[in-house]
């Protein structure tokens, strides 16, 4: 028997956690892949007045702290030999002699919309659409920085890490920016090399960022005493844009199958060798970003679960105590569908707040039904979530080029039975649920390969998910009812 452990610390925007993989063969020779969570975290963002407004904030110093503890308990009882970090996409920090100059603005705050004027007044939306192959998005890094230019603080600033790098300097003292997340900030080509060109006309100095490493890459090992107990562990990049490693980890063929990525967002699209650039993709609002090995993630960004935990929070905050958002669910699956779905890509459910009546707003502007109840408002959110997945899918396929087979939901949503199954209903075809942990998988898995606990190329770590974590299926109802009546059919005609 032959096995290893590595360390995957997953940042999302509102959890972390700490997850010790186990990761090789056995005596028999079969593939090893086991997830041990042993640390949980919260990652509240932070409203502090500025002099003007109240900006949210992302409290990154209390994030390493619990990512320290986390790893420090992991070091503890596993002999780590590698540790990888992941997060959420465009989000950073300023440092200026290794120093952290504040606490990095939240994607949700609402500069993002001046960001965006500030850069159209020098670029058109279409030109850096062929520059980056990027959706918009109205926080992208690069209408963040565009402010922070604006401010002044790019001109205190000598380094700008995005969130998982920065987490890796801490532990490292090494400044990298890995591909993945660069791939997602708008200031890098299709082709990966930092766009110099489009820098200089928003003012930038491209002697902010660091140079660029592939997942893989081993940075370094961890500062002494950093964790407060001892390890050997050497820090490695992964897919450190969370959708990245969530990928790596989808058991598909890409060939045939379009994915999701379900957590607070729902990544919706396909695997390409390379950046699909025309104009369908553009109007579509789908997005070229990189993956591992070399792979392109043609993907669109749906709100996601976000719809359900801001809704849930609000009736939380309400209640003053917990809701049960699993018997609202199992409820729901019981209630009649709505009459009309919600467009949840519409960017007035992007920020936080009162959830539950902004749709109910939604409705009313447009003389709609509202819904009357709780459980009529979660069933509305899964119907409208599945209507803006299924619109999603059709489109990664047809832009991709693909025949579309089947569809593999994994992270959070793959426990959402409701919401799998009315997406199989709406496509007509099969989904597979699963894995739900599949960002920390990914992780996982290209650190292992990297010091040789496994090898192979990214086929055959999905194989190796599979074979562990096989996917539940969901039909949709029409194929099960036919396959009932045959059975019914055949067991009449014996």
């Amino acid at each position: 028997m032959s096995t290893g452990q590595v360390a995957a610390v997953d940042l999302g925007a509102t959890s972390g956690r700490v997850v010790v993989g186990t990761v090789g063969t056995d005596s028999s020779g079969r593939d090893v892949l086991d997830l041990d969570v042993v640390a949980r975290f919260p990652n509240e963002p932070l409203r502090l007045w500025n002099g003007s407004r109240a900006a949210l904030h992302t409290d990154v110093p209390a994030l390493f702290g619990h990512v320290r503890k986390g790893l420090a308990d992991a070091a503890r009882t596993a002999d780590l030999v590698s540790i990888g970090i992941d997060s959420w996409a465009v989000d950073y920090g300023l440092l200026r002699g290794g120093r952290l100059l504040g606490l990095p603005h939240h994607y949700r705050d609402e500069r993002s919309e001046r960001g965006v004027e500030l850069v159209e007044s020098v670029v058109s939306r279409a030109e850096l659409f062929d520059r980056n192959g990027l959706q918009f998005l109205p926080f992208n890094t690069v209408y963040q920085l565009a402010v922070d230019r604006a401010d002044g603080m790019l001109e205190l600033a000598d380094r700008a890490l995005l969130v998982p790098d920065l987490v890796a300097y801490w532990l490292t003292g090494r400044e990298v920016t890995e591909r993945t997340n660069a791939s997602t900030t708008g200031v890098f080509g299709t082709d990966g090399v930092l766009d110099t060109d489009l820098l200089a006309r928003l003012g930038i100095a491209p002697s902010l960022f660091a140079g660029v490493v592939d997942p893989g890459t081993a940075l370094g090992p961890v500062l002494p005493g950093f964790l407060g107990a001892p390890t050997t562990a050497m820090v490695t990049a992964v897919g450190s844009h969370d959708t990245a490693s969530a990928v790596a980890a989808v058991p598909m063929n890409p060939d045939n199958a379009v994915y999701i990525s379900c957590g607070t967002w729902g990544l919706v699209g396909a695997e390409t060798s390379g950046p699909v650039l025309n104009t369908r993709v553009r109007e579509a609002g789908f997005t070229n970003e990189a993956g591992v090995d070399g792979r392109n993630r043609l993907l669109h960004n749906v709100m996601g679960l976000w719809l359900l935990s801001e809704t849930v929070r609000e009736w939380s905050r309400v209640d003053g105590a917990p809701v049960d958002l699993s018997d609202l669910l199992a409820a729901a699956a019981q209630c009649p569908a709505p009459a009309h779905v919600f467009d949840a890509d519409d960017p007035v459910f992007l920020p936080r707040g009162d959830m539950p009546q902004r749709i109910r707003a939604w409705y009313s502007e447009r003389g709609l039904a509202e819904p009357s109840s709780r459980i009529e408002m979660v069933r509305a959110i899964v119907e409208s979530l599945a209507a803006a997945f299924a619109e999603a899918v059709r489109d990664a396929a047809s832009l991709a080029g693909i025949s579309l087979q089947q569809v593999h939901v994994v992270g959070g949503g793959a426990q959402n039975s409701l919401l799998c199954g009315i997406l199989a209903d709406r496509l007509g075809i099969n989904v597979l649920a699963g894995p739900v942990e599949a960002t920390a998988l990914g992780n996982v898995l290209v650190q292992a390969r990297t010091h040789g606990l496994i090898s192979g190329d990214l086929d055959r770590l999905r194989r190796i998910v599979w074979a562990t974590f096989p996917p539940e299926r969901h039909e949709p109802a029409a194929r099960r009812l036919s396959r009932q009546r045959a059975h019914t059919d055949r067991a009449r005609t014996a």
